[in-house]
């Protein structure tokens, strides 16, 4: 009986303790979405300011040559 009580015990320890690591690794995973979201659309903003600014400069530089 003691035996059986252990082996439940045991057996409820884990199922609780692998709810909590998937529970965290999902939750790592959303934030890590997260975190990269705003750095993929900034840098796509930034490539597109580099052109436009590089088209001025060589607009600039062809009206004095």
């Amino acid at each position: 009986m003691i035996a059986t009580l252990h082996f439940a015990t045991l057996v409820a320890t884990t199922l609780l303790a692998a709810a909590a690591a998937v529970g965290l690794h999902w939750m790592a995973l959303k934030a890590m979405f997260v975190l990269m979201r705003p750095a993929t659309a900034r840098h796509r903003a930034s490539t597109v300011r580099l052109a436009s600014g590089t088209a001025q400069l060589a607009r600039a530089y062809a009206a004095h040559r």
